[in-house]
């Protein structure tokens, strides 16, 4: 028996075990796993981004600045940042757009150096204008393993109300 090319399976449906705008409030905080920053990661982000500043990518040169040897890219903490919060699963399937943040590098990360992001609700607001959403404002900090602040900011991340039916479904 053949296939029928004409009929095609249905995709799978999308988890959707998130948080929905209504489930947060001020003040609810999370911890998210912690991760080794490698020479590894370094080398990738380096490639990835085109930063081949010798701050990062030569050991001789870095070890006569200010940080005596190389330091993982900013924005590549901020990356790894990112990744880490995922594993929280909040955002699984409720998140629609991350609009904006700001965001502070405080000290250097380094290889070798584990880091873990601390986020918070500092803020919920619904949508005035599109009644199927809102922004949760979280104050992040990311720390490394001596409870040092890193980096530090807001991200501003929009999410879909529980009680409205996303488009196309």
């Amino acid at each position: 028996m053949t296939a029928n090319p004409a009929i095609v399976p249905a995709a799978p449906a999308r988890a959707q075990s998130g948080l929905h705008l209504e489930d947060f409030f001020v003040g609810q905080s999370w911890v998210a796993p912690a991760r080794t920053i490698t020479d590894a990661d370094l080398v990738n982000f380096a490639g990835l981004s085109g930063g081949f500043n010798p701050l990062h990518t030569d050991e001789e040169f870095a070890r006569q600045t200010q940080f005596g040897g190389r330091i993982f890219h900013g924005p590549g903490v901020f990356s790894v940042a990112i990744g880490l919060e995922s594993r929280l699963g909040i955002k699984d399937g409720t998140a629609i757009a991350f609009p904006g943040m700001s965001w502070n590098l405080r000290r250097p990360v380094r290889i070798g150096d584990t880091i873990r992001v601390e986020q918070h609700v500092a803020g919920v607001r619904p949508s005035a204008s599109k009644p199927d959403r809102g922004v949760v404002t979280f104050d992040v900090l990311v720390k490394n393993q001596r409870d040092e602040v890193c980096h530090d900011g807001q991200w501003f991340v929009m999410f879909r109300r529980q009680d409205t039916i996303p488009a196309g479904s």
